[in-house]
């Protein structure tokens, strides 16, 4: 049975169920960032997939990191799996930009997090996930 981990789920908003992973928002309105879990339990790394599951991680952190491009018109898309605090495993896909907080260096442990407001938060997870929909890779539940 899969488990989230509490420091997951008290940072980030579920957003959709994708064939291995939760799509999760990180509840920081600074940085357009998601969190791909995958629903496998205990796992911490990569390596410790089965390369189906492994592939398609892949896929999906494929599929949504060009919805988010596509959506957020960014500089980059960054993609990390640190698990240096979290051990769970999990791949952050961040949309960044030359006018950003921190460009161009890292997001991690800068500043207070910015909570969503509601309106703008569900209008940016609804185009996303009408982004990732279209892609046809990937079957979408949202939340």
């Amino acid at each position: 049975m899969f488990t989230l981990d509490h420091r997951i789920e008290r940072d980030s908003i579920l957003i959709a169920e994708l064939p291995l992973s939760q799509l999760r928002l990180q509840n920081d309105q600074r940085y357009p960032w998601l969190v791909l879990v995958p629903k496998v339990e205990g796992a911490k790394e990569v390596h410790e997939l089965k390369v189906d599951e492994a592939q398609q991680l892949l896929k999906e952190s494929n599929v949504v990191a060009n919805a988010l491009a596509i959506v957020t018109g960014c500089k980059k898309v960054n993609i990390a799996n640190l698990g240096n605090v979290v051990e769970q495993l999990h791949w952050h896909v961040v949309a960044r930009f030359e006018n950003d907080l921190t460009w161009p260096g890292p997001i991690w442990g800068i500043g207070e997090a910015e909570c969503w407001e509601q309106k703008k938060r569900l209008t940016f997870v609804e185009s996303l996930l009408k982004e990732i929909q279209s892609n046809q890779e990937i079957k979408v539940f949202p939340a």
